[in-house]
């Protein structure tokens, strides 16, 4: 049901981010995103206090020139009613994602450093055998939940490995990095989530801190001691700093790479086609990861905030002012991609924005186009005849960071 006054579409939904809440939405958000589009692609949504961009090239200008720097006030979350989220905003200020330069710049050049070409190419045969052997675990059955045999510990293993912490502890990680996510990528929170979350937050806190003082007793080539032994402005990192950005790269490590492996997969069972293409020539898997990822953002969207009044879209957007780049949306604005709604493994010149763009572009990029390349090419090639078991599919309750909770399929092992 509409609020009085409000814009809605044509199936009469409203045009607010808010909906990305309702389930039906949040399974196939393009139709949505399309009318929020084609209504208005810089639109005031006075529900999320926000201005929301949809358009492709006014996507690239906020994500360009607009601010970062954008971790709520104590006394605005107080106005809201969202006091519970202090302990985050708190982090978050600490956190590189949500910095402009040039305390950005530095922070970003530290932990870019452990994803240079040359240190991912290093991870290629650890990610192959992970794979390999989370895959083999499920080849006996003959039936896999892609989520939580595969996509979900591919990943968390491969941050672990990365960080320097007891690949062992991967299960732990991920749960708390699921509960953190789930903050980071809503609008609204649900009441009966918030403890629990809190909990999280302060176990991970714990367990990062844990982790610092071993590194510091026994050094090691991990991120972590990275970020120990580095400076930024002349300055080494606090205690809290380390903790706020180690956690900031565990979630940004797992949470998206699993929902590109996850998403992307049923993506490729729902256009058949394609996945013969995929399988019959596993060349192609570069080109088919960066069509997977513009078809299915992991990310859904990112906040900036304007430095100044800045006109936009033919809108006044006023210093200060909130902006949701929806960056799912513009990964499928037909004035920038022919086609946007088809599924095309070769599509050319195909440079979306699934991984940001300008300045906050995700170092992790690299890694994560090698974990999802590598785990297609080993999931197409030992599952064979895939089906998927699953009548009704579910989403976590993020409306950020979009990704499946399970993903039953049946196979024939090769």
């Amino acid at each position: 049901m509409s609020r009085a006054g409000s814009v809605v579409d044509r199936d009469g939904l409203e045009l607010s981010l808010l909906q990305l809440s309702n389930p039906a939405v949040l399974a196939e958000p393009a139709a949505f995103y399309r009318s929020l589009r084609e209504y208005e692609p810089v639109h005031w949504d006075p529900y999320t206090h926000a201005w929301v961009i949809t358009g492709y090239s006014d996507v690239t200008t906020v994500l360009t020139a607009y601010s970062a720097d954008r971790a709520p006030a104590a006394d605005y979350l107080d106005r809201r009613g969202l006091s519970f989220f202090k302990p985050f905003a708190d982090m978050m200020r600490k956190q590189m994602l949500f910095m402009d330069s040039p305390a950005h710049g530095c922070l970003r050049s530290i932990c870019a450093a452990a994803f240079a070409p040359r240190k991912v190419e290093e991870l290629r045969k650890f990610i192959d055998s992970t794979a390999n052997e989370l895959i083999y675990k499920s080849v006996s059955s003959g039936r896999i939940d892609l989520i939580a045999d595969f996509a979900n510990p591919l990943p968390a293993i491969i941050t672990a490995k990365l960080l320097g912490v007891p690949v062992e502890d991967h299960l732990r990680l991920s749960s708390w990095v699921i509960d953190l996510a789930e903050v980071l990528g809503n609008f609204q929170h649900h009441p009966s989530r918030v403890s629990e979350i809190l909990k999280s937050l302060e176990e991970l806190k714990t367990y990062v801190a844990l982790q610092i003082e071993e590194k510091s007793k026994r050094p090691d080539y991990g991120l972590i001691c990275s970020l120990m032994s580095a400076a930024v402005d002349g300055q080494r990192l606090t205690r809290e700093e380390l903790i706020a950005n180690i956690i900031i790269t565990m979630i940004g490590g797992h949470e998206t790479t699993t929902n590109l492996i996850a998403s992307g997969f049923l993506t490729l069972l729902r256009n058949p086609e394609s996945f013969e293409q995929l399988r019959d020539n596993q060349s192609i898997v570069n080109l088919a990861v960066e069509e997977l990822l513009r078809f299915e953002s992991p990310v859904q969207h990112t906040a900036r905030i304007a430095p100044e009044d800045l006109k936009l879209g033919g809108k006044l957007i006023k210093k200060g002012s909130r902006v949701v780049a929806a960056l799912a949306a513009a990964n499928r604005d037909p004035s920038r991609f022919l086609e946007p709604d088809r599924l095309n493994l070769l599509r050319p010149d195909n440079r979306h924005l699934a991984f940001g763009w300008a300045a906050h572009f995700c170092f992790g990029a690299a890694l994560a186009r090698l974990e999802a390349q590598i785990a297609f090419n080993v999931v197409l090639r030992r599952l064979q005849q895939p089906v998927l078991l699953d009548n009704v599919l579910r989403w976590r309750n993020n409306a950020g960071l979009r990704g499946l909770t399970a993903l039953n399929v049946s196979f024939q092992s090769s």
